[in-house]
C-alpha cells in the first residue's frame, strides 16, 4: 500500500511537470489576431517573464512538497505525530472525546506545519515575483495578519468538521457515510450563503456603492434581466493587489454583488454591466446551484469510499501506525486523489460550458462588445497567457481561454 501511495504522488507531480512544460513551448506562439491590439511585443514579453518566474516557483513548491511527503512517509514522521497525538490525549476517558481530539489534533498539526512551511515562498511571490510585475500592494503587515486569519480560520473550520464527522463514526458507524455527508454538506452551504457577510469582512471592507451612473446602470440590468438584487458592495482590493475581479454572494433574496475597487478603476461602466450580465446568466441557467449539487454528490462518493476504507483499517498499518480514524483518513485523502483528478476534469469541462452559456446571456443583452473589451482589459492586465497549450486549458482552466470566448461572443468560434 505504501508503495501505491507514493506511486500516486509521484505520478501527480510528474503529470503537473509534463503538462507545465507542453504549456510553456506555445509560449512563443504568434498572437492570434483577436488580442494583437492588447499583447503587443512589449506586453506578451512581460507576459512570458512572469509566466516564467510563477512556473519555476510552482516547480520549486510541488517538489519541495513531494520531497517532505515522502520523507515523511518512509522515515516515520507521520507515525511519530500519531505517537505524539495518542500520548497527549491518552488521559481523557470518553472514547468519542478521545477520538475527535485525536483527529483534530493531528489534522491541526499537519495544516500547521504546512502552513508554516509555505510562509518563505508566499513572501517571495508576493513581495519579489508580485511586486516586481506590478500586482502587489500589500504590506508586511497586512499580510501577517492575513497569514494569521486564514491560518486561525482554516484550523477552526478543520476542527468543526472533523469533531462532527468523527462523532458520527464513533456513535454510528453503519450510517456514517450518510450522515457525515450530509452534515458536510449543511456546513458547505452555510459558508457559500454567508461568506460575503461573515468571512470577507474579516480581510476586507465591504462598502454600500455609492449613488451614481454605474450603480443606476446596474440596477437598470438587474431589472430588466428580472434580477433580485439586495446590495452592491465595493471591496477594498488595492490594499492587497492591482487585480481585479467581481462576484455574486448568496443564495435567492440575499444576493449581493461584490465589485472589486480596482475593477471599477480598470473598466468603463458599460464594461462592468456587461461583466455582470455575465454573472447574471450563470444565475438565469442555474449555474451555481448545479454546481454546489454536483459538488454535493461528489462529496457524497466520496464519503461511501472514505467509509469502506474506514471499515477494512488496511491504510494506517501500511506506514507502521495502528488503526485509527484520523491516519486512515489522512491516507485515504492521498489514494483518492486520482478520482479527484477526474471528477475534476468533468467538472472544468462542464464550467467552461457554463462560461460560453454565460457570455451568450450577456451577449442577448446587448453587451457583446463590451464584455469582449472588458476580458481583453482584465487578461492583459493581469498578464494572462495567451496561448495556453490544449492540454494544460483540458487539465487545469475552468473557463474557455480568451480567444475562445471572444470568438464565441462574435459568432466565430472555431
Amino acid at each position: 500500500m505504501l508503495y501505491v501511495i507514493t506511486a500516486i504522488l509521484v505520478l501527480d507531480f510528474v503529470l503537473g511537470r509534463v503538462l507545465s512544460v507542453l504549456n510553456a513551448s506555445y509560449e512563443h506562439l504568434p498572437i492570434p489576431e483577436e488580442i494583437c491590439d492588447i499583447y503587443n511585443e512589449e506586453r506578451h514579453s512581460k507576459q512570458v517573464s512572469y509566466a516564467k518566474v510563477n512556473r519555476q516557483l510552482s516547480w520549486l513548491t510541488n517538489g519541495l512538497s513531494l520531497l517532505i511527503m515522502l520523507l515523511m512517509l518512509y522515515l516515520g514522521g507521520f507515525r511519530w505525530i500519531d505517537l505524539w497525538v495518542h500520548d497527549i490525549t491518552s488521559e481523557v476517558v470518553n472514547p468519542i472525546w478521545r477520538d475527535i481530539m485525536m483527529a483534530v489534533c493531528y489534522f491541526s498539526l499537519l495544516e500547521l506545519a504546512e502552513s508554516v512551511i509555505s510562509i518563505p515562498i508566499s513572501v517571495y511571490r508576493t513581495f519579489v515575483v508580485e511586486q516586481r510585475f506590478g500586482f502587489n500592494t500589500t504590506t508586511p503587515t497586512t499580510f501577517t495578519l492575513d497569514w494569521l486569519k486564514s491560518t486561525l480560520l482554516q484550523l477552526l473550520l478543520i476542527s468543526v468538521v472533523l469533531a462532527a464527522v468523527v462523532g458520527v463514526y464513533d456513535s454510528i458507524p453503519d450510517w456514517f457515510w450518510l450522515v457525515s455527508w450530509a452534515v458536510v454538506a449543511v456546513i458547505s452551504v452555510f459558508v457559500s450563503y454567508f461568506y460575503s457577510q461573515l468571512i470577507v469582512p474579516l480581510f476586507n471592507k465591504q462598502t454600500p456603492l455609492p449613488q451614481g451612473e454605474l450603480r443606476d446602470a446596474i440596477e437598470k440590468l438587474a431589472a430588466q434581466a428580472g434580477f433580485h438584487l439586495t446590495d452592491i458592495y465595493v471591496m477594498d482590493s488595492s490594499k492587497r493587489t492591482t487585480h481585479a475581479n467581481a462576484y455574486f454572494a448568496g443564495f435567492g433574496k440575499k444576493r449581493r454583488i461584490v465589485l472589486y475597487d480596482t475593477l471599477i478603476e480598470q473598466l468603463s461602466t458599460d464594461e462592468i454591466v456587461a461583466v455582470l450580465a455575465h454573472e447574471i446568466g450563470h444565475s438565469r441557467h442555474n449555474h451555481t446551484a448545479k454546481a454546489m449539487a454536483t459538488g454535493l454528490a461528489q462529496q457524497l462518493l466520496m464519503f461511501v469510499l472514505l467509509g469502506l476504507a474506514l471499515r477494512y483499517n488496511l491504510l494506517a498499518g501500511a506506514i507502521g501506525c495502528e488503526p485509527s480514524f484520523h491516519v486512515n483518513m489522512f491516507l485515504f485523502s492521498i489514494l483518492y486523489e486520482p478520482l479527484s483528478l477526474l471528477l475534476s476534469l468533468l467538472g472544468n469541462y462542464v464550467s467552461r460550458k457554463n462560461e460560453y452559456e454565460a457570455d451568450a446571456f450577456a451577449r442577448s443583452n446587448g453587451l457583446a462588445q463590451s464584455l469582449v473589451v472588458a476580458l481583453k482589459k482584465l487578461s492583459a492586465n493581469s498578464l494572462s497567457n495567451p496561448n495556453p497549450h490544449p492540454a494544460f486549458v483540458f487539465f487545469y482552466y475552468s473557463h474557455p481561454t480568451l480567444v475562445q470566448r471572444i470568438r464565441a461572443l462574435s459568432n466565430t468560434y472555431k
